[in-house]
């Protein structure tokens, strides 16, 4: 096993770094990049006049320099296929700033390069609760009056002194420009050159909160009112703006060119200041997956088949993965007929398929909206529903790691090796630890996009896999006669040392972390539907099942001849290693990383990781060919042995 050790931990080091650099890329550079496009499609027009004429000089000279560093930002992101294009139009709105090109231009140049931006590149968006506009007024007072004034007006003392002046949040020409995320960036990161500071040590949804209230400022009371009543009386109205991250990332001038400037004003001065008419209506979510798919539909038949397929995967992970949870507690079977049907649709839209097809998978896609709809009424949530949703999802995520972490404290009891599962021990229990962060981080400071839970589950568990596949050849090798005691006299005293340590800590860990982040997501969001107690029975009765069959299982493997052991021992762990390896492309896939090509006639038993997607099936069939290759060799190994004996 020592062999397989040291390689193991550079390979497990490495899949931890690479599975989490999807995340990576949505940091400051891009958060930076951002905000400064922004602010130059906003404060250009304050340097250089319509006609081409220079308005102020140092305001000019600070665009120049904004455009730089922007670009700056840009190349140092990390490779993806639209880094090209997104230089390109770095270069692009620098060069229309050199020639002092109207405002309108650049302001369009910025705008879209951000767009492209934060589609390459995504970034959280969106609070995890709903903005709360009375802390935001009580920090705006505490942090920010001093120069914005109490009204925002930036009409103080302080204000006066200052080169370049605070912003105006009373302004409307301004407010129409920014949207709450823009000022949430400046908020998170403050403005160079200015006396704007960064209020980073603020926890993210105060940040949120003071973006809210000071996108607020410049609306009044009448403008309030109307915005109620234009929500209230036209539902149509819903699909423009269908959740909290929708408005978030909007401005009141893209609003307005779908509806008209004076309505646009009222809705925004109403939804900023109520952004919890967004939450209260349950179905928001899946009115935006059905807004997508719409899109998506419209796209495909222009011809542009890149947008279709993009829009088709923001439908799933925007639309309906925020529901997911929930519904995977109440009915299973119509989550995997929904991810189906989801990944049935982006496959023909990537394929090309008539027009027809397309628009047909999308009609039977809103029937299945209809029946999660239906799934996901009050009236079907119940005290009991909650207790044997939380059981059987604690159960069901539970099971696979601690079949792992069961195995390998068995296998170090055989080896006479007790000592050793310290680090196991660590392991699993570091996991859980993990797993608390991660919940305090989803609630507290950030929000876990769609993308990233996919991410998160397929990287690890296509680890996992890797690591299993390894380890079950070696244990089967065990199995054969005569190799355990010749493996225990020639091998032990060097094979279980404290470089075993990270390879059984870090094993742990990823089988048992894949897990509890998946089982934390799916408690969060049905403590957010109520029932907290009976959520938190059903896990602990789980948690009491589960340590009752690790009991079980440690004590059968205790009385187990010690080949038949690793038998049994090694079946299991390839079993598992070709179920994760299902899981883990069928994760990728639903990311929008992987491509989805369907089988029709398999059936889909998520269980088993099988998915009836081209990929799935192949990494499910390699990883089994390993395996196989892997115990042919053994049984042969075994045979030269014994007539060398």
């Amino acid at each position: 096993m020592a062999a397989f050790i040291r390689p193991f931990r550079l390979f497990c080091i490495a899949a931890i770094f690479f599975a989490w650099a999807p995340a990576m890329a949505q940091q400051p550079d891009v958060q930076t990049a951002w905000r400064l496009l922004d602010y130059l499609a906003v404060d250009y027009s304050g340097a250089v006049s319509p006609d081409g004429k220079v308005v102020s000089r140092a305001e000019y000279a600070e665009m120049q320099e904004f455009s730089a560093t922007a670009a700056e930002k840009l190349r140092a992101l990390p490779a993806k296929p639209e880094k090209a294009r997104l230089n390109a139009e770095a270069v692009k709105l620098r060069d229309a700033i050199g020639r002092k090109a109207p405002p309108a231009e650049v302001a369009a140049i910025a705008r879209s390069l951000g767009q492209a931006l934060l589609k390459a590149y995504p970034v959280v968006m969106a609070p995890s609760g709903t903005p709360d506009l009375g802390r935001g007024a009580k920090l705006f007072r505490e942090n920010c009056s001093s120069c914005h004034g109490a009204t925002g007006a930036a009409d103080t003392p302080m204000a006066r002194q200052l080169d370049p002046p605070p912003v105006d949040f009373t302004d409307r020409s301004r407010a129409a420009e920014r949207s709450p995320f823009a000022l949430y960036q400046v908020i998170d990161q403050g403005l160079d050159g200015t006396a704007m500071a960064s209020f980073s040590s603020l926890p993210a949804q105060d940040k949120w909160d003071l973006a809210f209230h000071a996108g607020s400022l410049a609306y009044s009371k009448e403008q309030v009112a109307d915005g109620k009543r234009l929500w209230e009386g036209d539902s149509s109205l819903h699909a423009l703006v269908p959740n909290l991250e929708a408005l978030s990332g909007l401005a009141e001038r893209s609003l307005a060119e779908r509806v008209g400037s004076a309505k646009a004003a009222s809705l925004m001065a109403y939804l900023r200041t109520h952004p919890d008419a967004l939450t209260a209506d349950s179905g928001s979510s899946l009115d935006l997956a059905r807004a997508r798919l719409r899109q998506s539909l419209a796209a495909y038949e222009a011809g542009d088949r890149d947008k279709a397929k993009s829009l088709a995967l923001a439908a799933y992970l925007d639309g309906f993965e925020p529901v997911e949870p929930v519904l995977g507690a109440r009915d299973g079977q119509l989550m995997a007929r929904v991810e189906e049907a989801m990944g049935s649709l982006r496959a023909a839209i990537a394929a090309g398929k008539p027009v027809d097809d397309v628009r047909q998978k999308i009609e039977s896609l809103d029937g299945l909206f209809m029946e999660v709809e239906q799934a996901l009424a009050p009236d079907r949530d119940s005290a009991l529903s909650a207790f044997v949703g939380a059981l059987t999802i604690l159960l069901r995520e539970g099971l696979e790691a601690l079949l792992i972490v069961i195995a390998m404290l068995a296998f170090l009891r055989k080896a006479g090796r007790p000592d050793m599962a310290r680090p196991v021990h660590y392991g699993w229990a570091g996991a859980l630890v993990a797993g608390g962060l991660t919940w305090w981080a989803a609630t507290s400071l950030i929000g876990i996009s769609g993308a990233s839970r996919e991410l998160t589950e397929g990287f690890g568990s296509l680890l996992a896999a890797a690591v299993l596949l390894f380890v079950g050849i070696w244990m089967h090798g065990k199995s054969q006669a005569g190799q355990w005691q010749r493996y225990i006299r020639d091998k032990m005293t060097q094979a279980l040392t404290g470089r075993s340590a990270w390879f059984l800590f870090l094993l742990a860990f990823i089988a048992v972390y894949r897990e509890v982040f998946e089982t934390i997501l799916f408690y969060a969001a049905m403590a957010a539907q109520g029932h907290v107690q009976a959520i938190v029975a059903g896990g602990l009765t789980g948690a009491v099942a589960l340590a009752v069959i690790a009991v079980a299982m440690l004590r059968f493997s205790q009385r187990l001849p010690i080949a038949k052991f690793f038998a049994y021992s090694s079946a299991l762990v390839a079993v598992l290693a070709v179920v994760l390896a299902g899981k883990g492309v069928a994760a990728l896939q639903e990311a929008g990383l992987l491509g989805v090509n369907p089988l029709g006639g398999l059936p889909r038993v998520s269980m088993l990781g099988l998915f009836p997607t081209t990929q799935g099936i192949a990494a499910q069939i390699l990883a089994l060919a390993i395996l196989l290759l892997g115990f042919a060799w053994n049984r042969r190994a075994a045979i030269q042995s014994a007539k060398s004996a």
